[in-house]
Parts: C-alpha cells; structure tokens; sequence
C-alpha cells in the first residue's frame, strides 16, 4: 500500500507538548494498522487561497493558536470538509473547524474566536468558565456517535490544555443540522462534535495525541489514520 500522507495545519513549536505526541501518536497509529504514514507541518501563513492540498490523505488541524493567520487555517478546514477529506482538529483545531462551518455553512460571516476577534464580532468561541491547562478531565460520549464507536465506551478521560471553548449560546443553533455534538464534559458542555455525512471529520476540545506520550493508543488518531488510508487505498485504485 502506498504511503499514507498527513498533513498537519498549524504553527509547528518544539515547546508545544500536542506537537511533540502528535508524531507519537501518528507513528504509534502507522505501527498497530501495519501501515507507511508520513506527515508534513504545514504553517498557517502557508495556505493561501489556491493551496494545493493534493497528496494528503488526511488533514490534522493541530493545537496552539492563535495560527499565525487563521484565514489560512479555516481553508484547510473548508477543503477537508468539502472534499471529503478525513479530518481531525484537536484542541485549536476543534475551536476553529466550528468557525469554519458556523461562517461557511450557516452563513455567518461575522462568527469569530474570542482570543482574536475584533469589535463586533459574533464570538463563537469564548473563554471556558474554568481553564483546562496541563490537566485530565473526564468526558461523556453520545451514544450512537462515531466517538462513542472509536473508544467503545460511554466515558473517557483525556488531557487538556486549552482555555477557550464553544459559546453555549450558540450551540444549539451551531449544532442542530449534519455537525452534532458528539462529546460532553460533566456540566455538560460540548467536548467533541463530528459531520454527518462526511467519510471522517471528528474535531475535539482535547488532545487525544497526548495519550502517545505514555506509550498509550490513541483511539481517535488510529481510527483517523484508519480513514487516511482507506482514502489513499480507493484514490490509487484502478478506475
């Protein structure tokens, strides 16, 4: 089988911990499927309007943001999701894959992230009422979800360091067509949400990459790279 290639959308940091599992957890994935995957790091200021995301078969949209320019983040998202492309976004990347389908789906043009948005702004993503920085919390999934189906459980506990989240005044609203929320915390805010319809797009408030640095699995990344692969194996199969 040919390689598996993943782009990774972000602004790569030595320092960042998701930065340093995600190759962790991507190799761990490639190991246990008995697959090639490789990934490139792929910045923010990179992706301009006409980027060619031809070769990858699957796109990650990493943690630390703010992106150095989150337009060049919400085209890789937008494409993922037109395309029909498996995507996971892990923290950042769960915070804007929603201003990505809030502004292109639901047609709200002013839909923005409270750490950068200007005057104005209709603020999707807001500050959490208690930040998750360096720490585990556990988080309910909704039965008869693609999440629930990937940890073959009701509840998981998964590592955080994030200090925005979902605006619940918009949740119901955001989430009522094909994205649903998929995840809860306790209190019941939204952890995790994945499309209907789409071949793979889960997007999570944690970083499930984090699991790797304990030598652990990563459900959610294998059943992504799981995906990935499926979609190289049917594009390089004869017409």
């Amino acid at each position: 089988m040919a390689t598996v290639r993943i782009g990774l959308i972000g602004d790569y940091c030595a320092e960042v911990t998701a930065h340093q599992a995600i190759p962790l957890a991507l190799q761990g994935a490639a190991q246990r499927l008995g697959i090639e995957v490789a990934f490139d790091w792929v910045s923010t200021d990179s992706i301009l309007e006409g980027f060619a995301f031809d070769g990858f078969g699957g796109i990650w949209c990493v943690p630390a943001s703010p992106y150095r320019n989150m337009e060049g983040a919400l085209r890789a998202i937008r494409h993922a999701r037109r395309a029909e492309i498996p995507f996971l976004g892990t923290c950042g990347g769960f915070q804007h894959a929603l201003v990505e389908y809030a502004r292109n789906v639901l047609g709200w043009a002013d839909a923005d992230h409270g750490e950068t948005a200007g005057e104005g702004a209709r603020l999707l993503i807001t500050p959490l009422s208690c930040a998750l920085i360096e720490t585990r919390a556990e988080v309910r999934l909704r039965d008869g979800s693609r999440l629930a189906a990937i940890y073959s459980c009701e509840e998981i506990s998964e590592g955080y360091r994030c200090s925005y989240g979902l605006n619940a005044a918009f949740a119901d609203e955001l989430l009522g067509g094909a994205l649903r929320a998929c995840a809860h915390d306790l209190d019941g805010e939204v952890r995790a949400v994945e499309l209907e319809g789409h071949p793979f797009f889960v997007a999570t408030l944690f970083q499930p990459e984090r699991s790797a640095l304990a030598g652990n699995a990563a459900p959610l990344v294998e059943a992504f790279v799981r995906a990935c692969a499926a979609r190289v194996a049917v594009s390089n199969s004869p017409a």
